[in-house]
């Protein structure tokens, strides 16, 4: 993986490089070496010229179907813009023209991929006289072309390794122009042997054109590593190459396009492959044409050093006259070089000495977002070794995938972008991968390196592994629900006598009208409709005793960390249950006024009506001084500002000192003579915690009046 993402890179590179970026004019051209004529070569190249035109909808692909001898012409005038060629037709078409190559064809047989290919030399099954090349010597033969790699060139290879001079040595040798000339020729006996790439013979069959059972393959060979039986050594499949004039920013996308191709599209079916894969090393074409002398090297050792020292003795004259001089320009030069050179080591060892002597991890980048250096403690928190990330992508070691798992796209990465956009970033929630595929959590700072002229060269990264911190913070989270779930379990508690007399009505009630139902049956002839009145009003008891015990059991259990979308509304007739017989055996009037219905908030349904139960209790405890006609408690639900909820809890008590109301919030501060304090500062953590706020607003003998905002939810508004 990493061998493609390098290629990868290497390619791009390459392309940015390889000349200025001119626009393309009508339809994008792509001329297809016709092996097989022009109708074929058509009906199976046009739906990759249709998914190119769909993947980059503002050109239009075409293909130009070009024969053995149109190649060179088409490209030298320009007349195609990409080329699909034999990898022998490739290779000279990169030194005479500056071709590139953008991706190489996976072949396919059945459902098994490949991007390798060969020769197959054969003949007809009844030719008992043709077992080894050897046996070709004084027979007809025919070949594709004579540019024709697979379909003559590799077995031209194979037969001058056995002595064999196709040229001189054979009957006759002649050249059919397209594969299925060659291998009818065969079969219907106008020649003794021939040659064509492999899987021509499988396709012709497939097609109906032969039978595979009336041809031999003569020298057969089998690798492991390829499905078809052949001839020759394995070459690499055909490139997809761009033309010189061809913009480097269409290539980009068309290569992108086709490695993106997956290997089902109709288009690769049509095409009889499995899509793209990277571009592949030609360096075994280039074997074949050197050992053959073929173009672009046919006059490889022609030219001696004599025959330049005769034709250009004046010229190696001057040079060498030129060459004294420059001996001895060269001997200062190195002798100041010498002296840079020491200058530079003791700058690089005080710079790795501040580099290594800090304890947060440091790195640098170029503007290929490769990376240019580590310092000590970059290696220990990561694991990298300095010789895995020198020169090699930073964002696809270390920073590829988010901390959720999904994948980080390189142009949001925020190291890329400050070089970029020349300016600084610090991030302080973000996530980096070591060399054992785990993460660290990393706080960071990301800065433009610049050069002597000015100019951004890349960023250089400063980054400090959190996950101690990020340990505490949950501690203390867990803490904090902890010290939560305590209080409620203290408030239910402080509650039990008034929750147990709620309970205990219901209940008594159940008892009295169950006996009475009892003795009517007893006495003789029922009347049962006051019979199923009393009933009804057993279930209905029953019901009232049952929800005041779900509640209680809904509000003591511990909280889940999930946060949902939840009505204000349903939590306080729900928490109202609870804090009811209290304010009852208080004297105290209980007024909800709920409005909005339909507004949410996104939040924990237990910790909202913990702090609205704090708030509750402690103003039904602050009205106990209070004349009985005067206490009322009024919870309020309504809009509040910039798109919030508001919920208000107002008592008629005593109010709170301007002091109270200052320090009112912070732990351990309590009006209660029995209270730890907690209650209020439990409360704002929760509505902090939930992106709100908890205000009071009091006068003495005027009553208090409790407060909070949340933000409306409104990821779902048909919830």
């Amino acid at each position: 993986m990493t061998r493609r993402l390098f290629a990868i890179l290497c390619l791009l590179c390459s392309l940015t490089l390889s000349g200025p970026a001119l626009g393309l004019i009508g339809p994008v051209k792509i001329g297809v070496l016709s092996h097989r004529g022009d109708k074929i070569t058509v009906e199976t190249w046009s739906p990759t010229a249709k998914y190119l035109s769909s993947a980059i909808s503002d050109y239009r692909f075409e293909i130009v179907p070009l024969d053995f001898d149109d190649v060179n012409p088409a490209v030298e005038r320009s007349e195609v813009d990409f080329v699909l060629v034999n990898p022998g037709i490739y290779v000279n078409l990169e030194v005479r023209y500056r071709v590139s190559r953008i991706a190489t064809l996976n072949n396919r047989l059945g459902n098994i991929p490949y991007n390798i290919f060969a020769g197959v030399i054969f003949t007809r099954e009844d030719r008992k006289d043709l077992t080894e090349l050897s046996d070709l010597k004084r027979k007809s033969f025919m070949a594709v072309d004579a540019i024709s790699l697979g379909g003559f060139q590799m077995a031209w290879r194979e037969m001058s390794d056995e002595g064999i001079d196709p040229y001189q040595d054979l009957a006759g040798l002649s050249f059919g122009g397209i594969h299925d000339r060659v291998v009818l020729a065969v079969r219907d006996g106008r020649v003794d042997a021939g040659t064509v790439r492999t899987n021509i013979l499988e396709r012709m069959a497939l097609e109906g054109s032969i039978d595979l059972e009336e041809f031999r393959i003569i020298n057969a060979k089998s690798d492991p590593a390829f499905p078809l039986s052949h001839s020759t050594r394995l070459y690499p499949e055909w490139p997809f190459s761009k033309v010189k004039h061809t913009s480097n920013k269409l290539a980009q996308r068309v290569a992108v396009a086709l490695l993106n191709m997956p290997e089902n599209h109709p288009a690769a079916v049509a095409g009889k492959n499995s899509g793209w894969t990277i571009p592949l090393d030609y360096q075994p074409v280039h074997e074949l044409l050197q050992e053959l002398r073929l173009p672009p090297y046919q006059d490889v050792g022609k030219f001696t050093l004599l025959d330049a020292i005769k034709q250009y003795w004046y010229w190696l004259l001057a040079g060498l006259l030129a060459l004294f001089f420059m001996i001895g320009m060269t001997a200062w030069v190195l002798r100041l070089n010498r002296e840079l050179e020491k200058a530079r080591l003791k700058l690089e060892k005080q710079r790795e000495l501040i580099l290594n002597s800090v304890a947060d991890g440091i790195y640098g980048v170029d503007l290929h977002g490769n990376t240019t250096f580590v310092n000590r403690a970059m290696e220990q928190i990561t694991g990298w070794q300095a010789s895995e990330l020198i020169g090699h992508n930073q964002h696809e070691i270390l920073h590829h995938t988010r901390a959720d798992g999904s994948p980080h796209p390189a142009q949001e990465c925020p190291v890329y972008m400050t070089f970029r956009d020349n300016q600084p970033r610090f991030v302080q929630d973000d996530v980096f991968w070591k060399n054992d595929s785990s993460s660290i959590p990393v706080e960071y700072s990301s800065t433009p390196i610049r050069d002597e002229q000015g100019e951004v060269v890349g960023s250089m990264v400063v980054f400090r592994d959190i996950s101690a911190r990020k340990q505490a913070e949950e501690e203390a989270r867990q803490h904090q629900m902890e010290l939560a779930h305590v209080a409620r379990l203290n408030t239910v508690g402080e509650m039990a006598s008034g929750i147990a007399h709620e309970i205990n009505q219901p209940l008594t009630a159940i008892a009295t009208n169950s006996q009475a139902c009892i003795r009517l049956l007893e006495s003789g002839p029922v009347d049962r409709e006051r019979c199923a009145d009393i009933m009804e009003r057993i279930a209905v008891q029953a019901e009232h005793a049952g929800e005041i015990i779900r509640q209680l059991r809904q509000f003591i259990r511990k909280e889940q960390p999930q946060r949902s979308p939840v009505h204000l509304n349903r939590i306080i007739r729900d928490v109202a249950v609870l804090f009811a017989p209290e304010a009852r055996k208080a004297g105290v009037i209980l007024r909800l006024e709920l409005e909005n219905p339909r507004d949410k908030v996104l939040g924990q349904p237990i910790q909202i009506e913990q702090v609205i139960l704090n708030l509750a209790r402690n103003a039904i405890e602050a009205m106990v001084e209070t004349p009985p006609q005067q206490r009322r408690l009024t919870i309020r639900v309504a809009r509040g500002p910039k798109d919030t909820v508001e919920v208000s809890v107002q008592d008629t008590g005593p109010g709170l000192s301007e002091h109270l109301v200052s320090t009112l919030f912070n732990p351990f501060v309590t009006t209660k003579p029995q209270g730890m304090g907690l209650g209020l500062s439990i409360s704002l953590g929760i509505i902090e915690a939930h992106q709100g706020n908890l205000f009071v607003n009091s006068q003495p003998d005027k009553g208090a009046r409790f407060w909070f905002v949340l933000p409306v939810y409104h990821g779902d508004r048909n919830d």
